[in-house]
């Protein structure tokens, strides 16, 4: 978070910026809190929607080769990412702060949606 906070006073334009896949867990939240409450001002949470079995089908048609490209190994990140993730999800929801795309679409589609939610500043959808 200290990457964040120094990228922020270095010139970063309008002071805005975008972290990718974080928080995660609610000890990222935690962390979030205690390190950058009064130094970030959260416009949104940006969360792309997929279903499991595509989220599988995208995975195991990347080809990156790696030795937990499997349906099982994708299959216990994914109840992971049930149990750790989408509570946090659900509490950011809860405070108005989340923005849904369902990005079962092709990518140019995704993308678009995904421009559409940075239209404004304003906490809605």
């Amino acid at each position: 978070m200290e990457a964040v906070v120094s990228t922020q006073s270095t010139g970063v334009p309008n002071g805005k910026f975008l972290i990718d896949g974080f928080p995660r867990n609610e000890d990222n939240v935690k962390g979030w809190d205690e390190g950058m409450d009064g130094k970030v001002d959260l416009k949104f949470v940006l969360f792309y929607e997929c279903e499991e079995e595509e989220c599988l089908r995208r995975a195991l048609g990347r080809n990156q080769g790696r030795s937990d490209d499997n349906v099982e190994s994708f299959r216990k990140r994914i109840q992971t990412y049930v149990n750790s993730t989408m509570p946090i999800v659900n509490k950011f929801k809860g405070e108005g702060l989340l923005r849904s795309i369902d990005s079962s679409g092709d990518p140019d589609s995704v993308f678009i949606l995904t421009q559409k939610c940075f239209g404004g500043a304003s906490n809605e959808q």
